[in-house]
């Protein structure tokens, strides 16, 4: 069994959620010992799609004429491309238009979460949908005290000062102009947002919010993710504000970091995530405000543990065993290893 994961024009979507999607579902091949292709060059059995720009939806059509299975991974929805981009609520019609077409191209579709499943199931898509996570690998996410030291210390950041992250492209629908406004709120504590987006791409409120001039807040841009396995242990709270999700590859990762995490309680997280018990929850600026400084305070129970155990539900090797048992359900009986 060999699989052709298709991800076009990787070089612009390495930094997003999806590019780190991919990654896993390497990975997780290379536990199950399952051959895979990045270019499609070499002989492949199975066609796995993660993006959905036009050479992606042509391939799909390519590889049903040659007889081959078609999976397309639904890592977008409509609901998460509003609020992002400048122009993209002006689009979101036609932009489901194109996300259906092609979903309803493939022979499985896979989503991230049961939430993600319910929206595209209200698509009309007359094609079986499963879930299966992104993937977290468990053992990448740890560092030294001696690694934590020394990015504080490039951020200009004192070992007794309290840190406050959150990690994402900055757009509107990642929470970002809560992030800035918790930073005015909370003068005391340090605030850091990793992650780029062109400005040219912003509406004007986000372009304004990551030019506020606050002496605790800082938008260094994208890092690689090496530095964000310390950045994650390395701060005193990870916020993740977002909006609208398909389930959130930066939680699981601040989840297997064991950090103190507080999230926006929307739907996808309500399944998987417990307010109070595997996480903190909170629905509005006041919410996050004083959760924010109850967590880092210790004025409530710490639930790393339980975050992390939720997580290790997650894991590439779980991943992979999954994958290999939808495409074995893909695959003619006399080809199935």
């Amino acid at each position: 069994m060999q699989i052709y994961l298709c991800n076009d024009l990787q070089e612009y979507i390495k930094q997003s959620g999806v590019g780190r999607a991919i990654e896993h579902q390497q990975m997780a091949l290379t536990e199950e010992n399952i051959f895979y292709t990045l270019t499609g060059e070499e002989p492949y059995d199975i066609i796995h799609i993660n993006t959905i720009f036009p050479q992606s939806y042509l391939k799909a059509k390519k590889a049903k004429r040659a007889g081959k299975p078609v999976v397309f991974h639904a890592h977008s929805t409509i609901e998460d491309f509003r609020n992002s981009y400048f122009f993209a609520n002006a689009l979101a019609s036609l932009f489901g238009w194109w996300i259906k077409k092609c979903y309803a191209s493939a022979d499985l579709v896979l989503t991230p979460s049961a939430y993600s499943k319910s929206l595209i199931e209200g698509y009309g898509i007359d094609v079986p949908i499963e879930v299966i996570s992104n993937g977290i690998d468990l053992s990448y996410w740890r560092s030294t005290d001696e690694e934590t030291l020394l990015f504080r210390k490039k951020y200009g950041i004192a070992p007794d000062e309290k840190l406050i992250l959150s990690v994402g492209l900055q757009i509107k629908r990642k929470g970002i102009l809560d992030f800035v406004e918790m930073a005015k709120r909370l003068p005391d504590y340090q605030f850091i947002w990793f992650g780029h987006t062109g400005k040219n791409l912003l509406p004007k409120e986000v372009v304004e919010a990551i030019e506020t001039e606050l002496s605790n807040l800082q938008f260094p841009g994208y890092i690689e993710r090496d530095e964000l396995r310390v950045a994650y242990q390395a701060c005193d709270l990870y916020v993740f504000l977002t909006h609208e999700e398909t389930e959130g590859i930066v939680l699981l990762e601040a989840l297997a970091s064991k950090t103190n995490t507080l999230v926006r309680d929307i739907p996808v997280f309500t399944p998987s995530y417990t307010h109070e018990e595997t996480i903190y929850k909170g629905r509005s600026i006041d919410h996050f405000v004083e959760l924010g400084q109850a967590i880092i305070e210790g004025e409530v129970p710490s639930l790393v543990d339980a975050g992390y155990g939720k997580v290790s539900e997650k894991s590439i090797q779980n991943v992979g065993k999954q994958l290999k048992n939808f495409y074995q359900q893909l695959m003619p009986v006399n080809l199935v290893p």
